[in-house]
This record gives structure tokens, sequence and C-alpha cells, in this order.
């Protein structure tokens, strides 16, 4: 089966799996862990901030961020398709009261005149406790709804000076950073610098089997293993996970271009279809979303799934495919095909 579902479902190399089975641990509840600690400080080191948290989750990663920056009842400003918004089961609302207010986006960027449109004016005739204070803007790099589109570095930069000069916290959901990172030749620490947390995932293109950290000031960051205990986020011999994420970040992340390239191939190979509506000059990284026309999407996804190729449905007509460290240049070319051959069985129109 050809899995290109999602990114997160590559399984850890032999390599790897010696690294973690190898790997010195500690309690790391009690600071004890020398794999996480490493770990840690590897990832504020590319980051370039003080000190990082290890996580099991990215969703727990994003949370605690911007549990660090509001109170219940205060505004986030993010993407209208961003992660956080739709696919983190409304823990935002849940866990941090925070009220989410969707900026309108091109393929999941926003402009910073579209930030201050969100951000809205204060008139002296309102009274200021009547709204919900903006308080947090986070941006998503890369964007997942936005087909793995990366934001144009000179746009954070503009809308984090939005941000800032609104007074609000700047917040990276960066899972897919590393991607924006090799295909742009931007570094990770250059990204990351307008923002005042960073979190950033191992299991998803590098290939890890779990794993997140969340990056941001010593003070910031003592905050959030505060709250990383709260909702049951500590571990003990964490370093036997953190392993396979200190693995990756060595040994994996040259290779993302590869998914880029085969990203590129899956597009090229499938739009000029009959029933596919896809520009291939939107894939940027690792990520394919494109449109079926010809059959619902459920019928499109199982007769794939019959032929040996998974992909992700996604809204009426839409579908996602990732590509990840298990998908060879070989399997995309029968991913190309299979989904030929359903285009041009009768009835698929």
């Amino acid at each position: 089966m050809i899995d290109l579902r999602s990114d997160t479902v590559s399984r850890p190399t032999a390599a790897m799996r010696r690294a973690m089975a190898e790997a010195p641990v500690g309690d790391d509840v009690y600071g004890d862990d020398p794999t996480v600690a490493a770990l840690e400080a590897i990832v504020a080191g590319l980051l370039s901030k003080e000190a990082a948290v290890f996580m099991p989750t990215g969703t727990m990663t994003n949370q605690i961020g911007l549990r660090i920056h509001g109170e219940p009842g205060d505004t986030l400003l993010l993407a209208d398709g961003a992660h956080i918004y739709v696919s983190e089961g409304g823990a935002a609302s849940a866990y941090s009261g925070l009220t989410l207010r969707a900026v309108p986006t091109d393929r999941g960027v926003f402009t910073a005149e579209a930030l201050e449109a969100a951000i809205g004016v204060v008139h002296p005739f309102v009274p200021v406790e009547l709204a919900s204070p903006p308080r947090i803007v986070s941006v998503e790099n890369t964007s997942n709804a936005g087909g793995g589109r990366i934001w144009p570095i000179e746009r954070i930069r503009d809308v984090a000076a939005v941000a800032k000069a609104a007074g609000l916290m700047c917040h990276l959901d960066g899972a897919r950073i590393w991607n924006a990172s090799a295909a742009s030749g931007i570094s990770v620490g250059e990204y990351a610098a307008p923002f005042d947390t960073v979190s950033v995932c191992f299991s998803k293109g590098l290939g890890a089997p779990v794993g997140s950290c969340l990056a941001g000031t010593r003070v910031a960051m003592v905050r959030a293993r505060r709250f990383r205990q709260q909702i049951g986020g500590s571990m003990r011999q964490g370093g036997i996970i953190a392993a396979g994420a200190l693995h990756a970040l060595e040994h994996h992340r040259g290779r993302l271009v590869e998914d880029h390239v085969n990203a590129r191939a899956f597009a090229d190979g499938i739009a000029g279809l009959p029933g596919i509506a896809l520009d291939p000059a939107t894939v940027e990284t690792n990520i394919i979303r494109f449109r079926v026309t010809s059959m619902p999407v459920a019928t499109f996804a199982a007769r794939l799934r019959d032929q040996g190729v998974l992909l992700l449905p996604s809204g009426r007509d839409g579908i996602r495919a990732l590509t990840h460290l298990d998908v060879s240049r070989a399997d995309i070319d029968r991913a190309i095909a299979a989904v030929a051959s359903i285009l041009d069985r009768p009835g698929s129109s």
C-alpha cells in the first residue's frame, strides 16, 4: 500500500530504532533525562531561542504556546484554514478560553493589511471592555490547508511588525518549518526570529514516531513546563522518543527536498488527467491539494485504495496527498498510474 494520506504515517528507520533503543534516559519530570535535555538544547539553538520544551504532540506545543500568551476571552488571530483553527479539536477555546478570529488568506498566507483589518480600530467613543481584546497572532509555516505553501520571509516580518505595533504576541506553528527551510534555503532560525513562541514537529516530514518542541524565552518555557504538567504531557524516560527526534534532525533534514521533488512529480503526473483540477505550480513542498470533478471524493478515495494507494478526502471535492520518506519515486509513478486507471474506468465521469 502506498500511503499518501499524511507525512505522519512514516515508520522509523532501522537506524532510528537503534538510536532509540540505545538512548541514555532518566526521569524527565525531574529534569534527569540527558537525551531530552540534548534535544531541547539543539532545537532552541536551531530556532535561535533561549530554551525549548519537549512534548508528545504538535497540538500540545501549539496549545501551550497559546496558553502562555492569552487569558480566557482574549482573541487569537490566525489564518482561516489554520491547523489550530480546524484540526485541533477546538482546543484553543476549550483549554485557554480564547476567541478565534479567522484572517482571510491566499492559500494559507495573509497580508499585513488583512491582519490590521482583523485587529480593528479602538474608538474613544466605544467602551474598550465590550470587545474581546486581540492578544495573539499565529502563523502556520508551511500552510497545510494552503497545500504546503511557504510563507515569504518578508511577509512574515511585515505581519509580525503589525502585531507588535498593536501589542500582540506572535506564535509560529512550525510543524513543517523544516520543509519550508529545505525548499527556500532560509534557516529555521530566520523564520522563527519574529515569533515569541515556536512549535516544531518531528513526526511529520522528519519521520520520527513521536514528538514536538515548543521554544521561546526561558521565562516562557518555565510556564510551558507548568502547563505541560497540568495537562499530562510530562514524561518520565522520554529520551527513548527524544532520541528518534534527534536522529531525524541529524539524518533526515537533508533529504526533505526528495519529498518535494516527488510531490511535484505526482502533481505534474495527474494534473492533466480528466476530472482532476490541479495547478502543479502551487506545489512548493511535500503537500499536494487538488479537486476531483468527475466523481464524489469518497468514491475516488475508495477506488484508489482498491488500487493500493491511500489519499485523504478533504471537504466536498478536495483530496490531499503528502510525500514522505517511506514514498519512493517508483511509488509516485505507481500512484499516478492508479489515478489514471480509475479515471479511465467506465462511469468515472
